[in-house]
């Protein structure tokens, strides 16, 4: 059944089709399809920028060359600058791959669909095909637009024998849509690929994101940035020498599973309590140092050191930097 639709996501909808109309891509396009992708998949003003995400100084400094400009100045960026449709973002879990395609989208005022290969294979199953076809035409009427696939691995996966035909349809669909867009070069189209499993890409497909960037676990600098902005509205006793300590001992930890020892710590001064329906807020104590070392015995890095070493061969021998 189609989404309950809010008056704003109706009137995306109506704009989606009147551009669609204008630009002539309505035609063959079920209005139901252009329904669920306004209402569900597209986000329009959004408003991240490259502080919100914690280190990865070269990889902000590379997107914003190959795409983030290009994006912004169309009129600068042809030729041999022109640049590509194409950018896949892997790494581990939990590294901020998605806030960086919303970031591209934010810094180059496009519009953003987001989508998860599983909703497409599962959610969608039987419209798949036709709903790729829908988002593209969608996106290409609403440019500068920015696609953002997460889990692309699963959608464009290696061929097996195993794989039906479904699947094999979806896949077609999607190499088809990649490869108009790389042929019309006035189009400010991009589509992003993020990927935890990059060995598991079909050949074909990975060459089709002509950039390759790797997205590593944070350093010790932006693990005491990650923390110091997730404690900024919270009461707390640490001073800059305890993080730095606690970073330290958090060498391996994903931005995701920083969040998850703070989070974590955050109870330590609530477990301390022994009849909390008659403490005020303001006797809650603050977060102590020593709640995040008991709080590393509990929290463990989610990548192990084998995962860590495919990332990094992958990265050499198919990376973009």
């Amino acid at each position: 059944p189609a989404p309950v639709l809010q008056n704003n996501q109706s009137n995306n909808t109506d704009s989606s089709t009147n551009k669609l109309e204008e630009s002539g891509g309505a035609k063959h396009i079920d209005p139901k399809l252009i329904e669920m992708i306004t209402s569900e998949i597209m986000e329009l003003n959004l408003t991240t920028t490259w502080t919100d995400i914690a280190g990865l100084t070269d990889a902000k400094r590379s997107i914003t060359e190959i795409v983030v400009w290009p994006m912004q100045r169309p009129d600068i960026f042809t030729g041999l600058r022109r640049p590509p449709k194409g950018l896949l973002l892997f790494g581990p879990p939990g590294t901020g791959k998605t806030l960086i395609g919303k970031c591209i989208a934010s810094q180059s005022k496009a519009t953003f669909f987001c989508v998860s290969s599983s909703s497409l294979t599962s959610k969608w199953h039987g419209e798949s095909e036709k709903l790729v076809r829908a988002l593209f035409a969608v996106a290409r009427s609403r440019q500068p637009a920015v696609i953002f696939i997460d889990e692309v691995d699963s959608l464009l996966q290696e061929r097996s024998e195993n794989e039906d035909e479904s699947t094999r349809r979806i896949k077609t669909e999607f190499l088809v849509q990649i490869d108009g867009a790389s042929t019309q070069g006035e189009e400010r189209l991009l589509l992003i690929g993020a990927t935890n499993r990059p060995q598991e890409l079909d050949s074909a497909a990975r060459r089709r994101f002509v950039k390759r960037i790797y997205i590593p676990l944070p350093d010790l600098s932006a693990r005491q940035a990650i923390i110091s902005n997730l404690l900024k509205d919270q009461k707390h006793t640490l001073v800059d020498s305890d993080m730095e300590h606690i970073c330290t001992l958090a060498d391996g930890f994903s931005g995701a599973d920083m969040h998850s020892l703070c989070h974590d710590a955050a109870l330590g001064p609530i477990r301390d309590i022994h009849d909390i329906e008659l403490l005020s807020s303001e006797e809650v104590r603050g977060i102590s140092v020593e709640d995040f070392l008991k709080s590393l015995k509990a929290i463990r890095p989610s990548v192990s050191e084998s995962d860590l070493k495919q990332y990094e061969d992958w990265n050499k021998t198919y990376g973009s930097m």
